[in-house]
């Protein structure tokens, strides 16, 4: 078995919005922050549901998705975990951005979210994360092959 290498094949990523919320602009700034790192990103419009979500990180054959909330949205994600487990899709990581009340996130990190970014965090933090975490999920995934 070829092993994937993060040099061989960029990280790709899932920009999503799940739920009603329909302002998208944080998430096109942080899509265009990691396609400019190198990164293959697979953008959506908003207004997704959950399971054209994890039909779309299946087919797409995502490493990570990253999950955009200004409004209560994010409260969806833990859903979203679940659906992802059920469909094999344990290794792909989730991140959430946006507006995020301490409670919510340490909820959503309880439901296996690997990082909640919160308004003015960093570029250079965001597309880093994102990076470490696609290759964390590559290194699931070949183990999971392998077994």
């Amino acid at each position: 078995m070829t092993s994937n290498s993060d040099e061989t094949f960029p990280p790709r990523v899932l920009v999503t919005k799940i739920g009603l919320d329909g302002h998208d602009r944080g998430s096109r700034i942080v899509a265009a922050f990691l396609r400019d790192a190198g990164m293959e990103v697979i953008y959506t419009s908003p207004w997704q549901e959950i399971d054209r979500v994890v039909r779309l990180a299946l087919e797409e054959d995502v490493d990570v998705i990253g999950v955009s909330s200004l409004a209560t949205d994010h409260l969806l994600v833990p859903k979203l975990m679940v659906a992802l487990e059920d469909a094999g899709l344990g290794h792909v990581k989730v991140v959430v951005g946006g507006i995020v009340p301490d409670d919510d996130e340490a909820d959503l990190v309880g439901a296996g979210v690997s990082k909640v970014f919160h308004p003015g965090s960093a570029r250079d933090d965001i597309v880093g994360e994102v990076a470490a975490l696609a290759a964390k999920a590559r290194r699931e995934r070949e183990q999971e092959n392998a077994s």
